[in-house]
């Protein structure tokens, strides 16, 4: 099966074993290419930016947006790194400020739900399970290119983890729960939905934004911890992840309640290092 997956990928797995120094040269090549070459989403990162931060100058804003795709680049090599990379190399890059508050709630024979987001290096959420040793899942919507679907979930379940498609989470968390097996499940939820999706309208970075619901039911159904995961970039290529609950018994509260505290956690990381944040999506494509 390995070796399979070895002739597959094998052009991402040539990239992969470069050292981190090669690799950060080839990302330098490519924010040239993307950020001044192809322009990629140039027009959508501007005016995302603008519109978050209205009472920042334009060499504010253009500041930004070049920490921005210097970030996204970086990303984009991390993320193929994961292929290769030594558990020795993640520890030294990856660095959990507290763990215990996750060992705390599942020493209380609790379930958590990482409401994580697409900030900082979340693809290396995969990761916890080197760090945290439980049962870790990871809650997606599978890709269009069905190759490259694959290979995501090749890295993402490499040291442990599940790859789960969304719209089987609940079950999966509920066949779980009947086995007695507590859980880590990561479920990114700054996507915009979709216009005939049900959705929470509320204040996010200066604008009225829509947000899936998803995460905040699933959670109310199984009274699974609610934790948002902030990332903060120490250097290039090394994070720290804190956790910060955002709700301890979902079940007894209002789902605005609930996404309004994972809005409230991803707004104050966003503005603390908004370079770190994926600019380049479509976010507000959806009127109130």
């Amino acid at each position: 099966m390995k070796n399979k997956a070895f002739i597959k990928f094998f052009p991402f797995y040539a990239i992969s074993i470069a050292p981190m120094f090669t690799l950060y040269g080839l990302s330098d090549i490519l924010f040239v290419i993307t950020f001044y070459i192809v322009r990629y989403r140039r027009k959508v990162v501007r005016r995302n930016l603008t519109n978050a931060f209205p009472h920042k100058s334009e060499e504010e804003i253009q500041l930004i947006e070049h920490k921005f795709y210097r970030h996204f680049c970086d990303l984009l090599i991390e993320s193929i790194k994961g292929l290769t990379i030594s558990k020795k190399e993640i520890e030294k890059r990856f660095i959990v400020k507290n763990p215990a508050l996750i060992e705390h709630y599942f020493n209380e024979n609790k379930s958590i739900i990482l409401y994580a987001a697409h900030q900082g290096n979340w693809e290396w959420l995969s990761f916890l399970p080197l760090i945290i040793p439980h049962q870790a899942s990871t809650f997606y919507q599978p890709l269009t290119n069905r190759y490259f679907d694959d290979l995501m979930k090749l890295i993402r379940s490499r040291f442990g983890g599940q790859c789960i498609e969304s719209n089987k989470g609940y079950k999966f968390i509920i066949a779980m729960n009947e086995k007695g097996v507590k859980t880590l499940n990561c479920i990114i939820g700054d996507q915009s939905p979709a216009k005939t999706a049900t959705k929470h309208w509320t204040q996010f970075l200066n604008q009225d934004t829509a947000f899936l619901i998803g995460a905040d039911r699933i959670a109310k159904k199984s009274n699974q911890v609610l934790v948002f995961p902030a990332f903060t970039k120490l250097r290039r290529g090394y994070y720290e992840l804190k956790f910060e609950t955002i709700e301890e018994f979902p079940k007894d509260k209002d789902s605005s309640v609930l996404i309004d505290g994972y809005v409230s956690l991803l707004e104050k990381t966003i503005l603390n290092a908004p370079e770190l944040w994926l600019w380049s999506h479509n976010r507000w494509k959806l009127n109130k």
